[in-house]
């Protein structure tokens, strides 16, 4: 068995798959794994290396023989957080070129299971992220969210607010995976990565909306109606998990 060893961003896992089925060894003798995970006896592990060019390669075989339905359910595939996506990704391909465009609709293939649960669950917090990012107007007028995904949200809710907030300077910092999109007004966007200390200063500066973001608790509050009250309702509704990223949530202590 060979082992190719890719990141977990979408491009390595494009120049993954680009390496795995260039190599000719037989789709069967072949296996994609995350950096980090233990190795096996008896295989040899290839390091993948990423450029640009194998990320095209495939990117644009999936688009011009297939379809860019494909490649959106592959593309999101991709940013979900399974560990083993780039294999369950290429094991999906192998599939997509044999049958065609209509892969999307051959549930009973179990590599086009996976990639369909993949797709659901992320489109699943897709919804909940955008109802729930909350922004801030820093010291600069640079509007800042803050989020903690799951799965690997922020391109594609960059795209979202992009078009909302098309006339702002906002970042948008994904906690979890330490990165950020950057968007300058009517302009466009990039997403950077966000580790340094330097951006960690910046990103932990208070905000000059404190006054405001009292005056929202107290409204979420005083709208309340106590008799009506269900937290394990509201618990489905907006998941614990997302609170701490929200201004009328700050400071609060989750109610289990």
């Amino acid at each position: 068995m060979t082992v190719f060893v890719c990141g977990e961003e979408p491009e390595d896992i494009w120049c993954g798959i680009y390496d795995a089925w260039m190599s000719r060894l037989g789709h069967a003798n072949i296996r994609l794994e995350p950096v980090g995970c233990d190795r096996e006896l008896f295989c040899l592990y290839r390091d993948v290396e990423v450029t640009e060019g194998k990320a095209e390669k495939v990117t644009g075989s999936i688009r011009h023989k297939l379809s860019e339905e494909v490649y959106e359910a592959v593309y999101r595939a991709a940013l979900s957080n399974d560990r083993y996506r780039a294999d369950k990704v290429y094991r999906f391909l192998i599939h997509a070129f044999a049958a065609g465009a209509g892969i999307l609709n051959q549930l009973q293939v179990p590599a086009v299971y996976e990639v369909f649960c993949m797709n659901r669950y992320l489109g699943r917090e897709y919804s909940h992220i955008i109802q729930f990012t909350r922004f801030s107007q820093m010291k600069e007028g640079v509007l800042l969210g803050k989020i903690a995904p799951e799965n690997d949200l922020v391109p594609l809710v960059s795209s979202h607010f992009a078009d909302r907030l098309s006339g702002e300077n906002w970042i948008l910092y994904d906690c979890k995976r330490k990165k950020a999109a950057v968007h300058q007004a009517n302009r466009g966007w990039a997403i950077v990565r966000a580790d340094s200390s330097l951006w960690q200063d910046k990103l932990n500066k208070k905000t000059d909306e404190e006054i405001y973001e009292g005056l929202w608790k107290t409204f979420h509050h005083s709208i309340a109606i106590s008799q009506r009250r269900n937290w394990k309702c509201q618990q489905n509704l907006l998941p614990l998990r997302f609170r701490p990223y929200m201004t009328e949530f700050v400071g609060k202590a989750p109610r289990g």
